[in-house]
């Protein structure tokens, strides 16, 4: 996605050139577009490395141009190192544990990231004398099952389930160090993420993408009814650049939390039709209804975003999954 230039990830791209800037899961789907934005942008990003991942379409055109620190986000000598040996001022902490199958199949390896990994960071950044703005990515599911939606960050979080419950513990602990010891820390909000680049292909749209253009029927592990907001990764790394930005400048936000969001939540079936119609197949799905500890219905208010931060999407939710498939057919043809 760096072909769109610099008026896509800021407008102020000259906040960006040569500050120093550590990323916790930059490796990872969003994280390595958050990252070559961040090249794009002239910007000394160092990430920090806990495997060395297969390689990605995203993470090749920046490996050779950035720092690593390998090591657990859990480990807190790793995460201070990551601080203070390179003199980080903005922090974006990406790195997680984010499937909710994995979760519920192990609890606590996911708890483990998701929150010792985010008071590690918080810590860290705490400790360090250069850091002068936090963005920590929470998700939807932190909200859990609302009786009224959309969700709206003000809004009590009500996780259950293991996944769920772990990121709404990262935004408490987020928001306690904001309160607590002033940090310039604040939360992001999205639902499922999409676009080019994801290779992890049990999430939805990488998956389905890979069947329809293979020629299989799409496989929907759930019964299709599950409501969903879904975010093209460009218009959700403006959002993390522009909070971040915005860290800088207003006290006021600290421990705040913002929902990003194009605001059209959709159904599984409905995703998949407008992917099959992206492609101009017709494959009938094969719906296996087996998930389990999912919420029903997920929608999402940005409107705190637009206000506070002037984000919208600059991507309709169709704009998105249309560019995403047109690239996962490219891709995929190439290989």
């Amino acid at each position: 996605m760096h072909s769109e230039g610099e008026a896509v990830w800021s407008e102020d791209p000259a906040f960006w050139r040569g500050r120093r800037v550590a990323v916790t899961g930059g490796t990872g789907f969003v994280g390595s577009h958050v990252v070559s934005a961040l090249v794009d942008l002239g910007s000394l990003v160092t990430v920090l490395r806990r495997d060395r991942p297969v390689d990605s379409p995203i993470s090749d055109r920046w490996r050779s141009t950035v720092g690593f620190v390998d090591g657990e986000v859990e480990d807190a000598a790793t995460t201070e190192r990551l601080m203070v040996e390179y003199e980080a001022e903005v922090i974006f902490h990406l790195a997680a544990q984010s499937q909710v199958g994995v979760a519920n199949r192990n609890p606590l390896s996911t708890f483990e990231a998701n929150v010792r990994g985010t008071w590690s960071v918080l810590e860290a950044a705490r400790r360090a004398t250069t850091v002068r703005a936090v963005v920590v990515a929470s998700s939807d599911k932190a909200y859990g099952t609302q009786p009224v939606l959309p969700y709206r960050e003000d809004m009590p979080l009500l996780a259950q389930y293991p996944y769920d419950v772990s990121k709404a513990c990262a935004d408490m602990i987020t928001a306690s160090y904001a309160k607590a010891f002033e940090m310039p820390a604040a939360i992001t909000r999205c639902g499922n993420f999409f676009g080019p680049g994801d290779l992890n292909w049990e999430r939805l749209v990488p998956g389905t993408v890979r069947s329809l253009v293979q020629g299989d029927r799409p496989v929907i592990r759930s019964d299709g009814t599950l409501s969903r907001d879904y975010l093209f990764v460009a218009d959700g790394v403006r959002g993390y650049l522009a909070l971040a930005e915005r860290l800088f400048a207003d006290p006021e936000i600290r421990g705040s939390a913002f929902n990003f969001s194009t605001e059209t939540p959709i159904t599984v079936l409905e995703l998949v039709e407008i992917l099959q119609a992206s492609l101009g197949t017709a494959l009938e799905p094969d719906i296996r209804a087996q998930a389990k500890g999912e919420i029903p219905h997920q929608a999402l208010s940005a409107q705190r975003a637009r206000e506070v931060l002037g984000w919208k999407s600059a991507f309709s939710l169709e704009e998105g999954l249309k560019v995403t498939a047109q690239w996962y057919r490219s891709w995929l043809s190439a290989g």
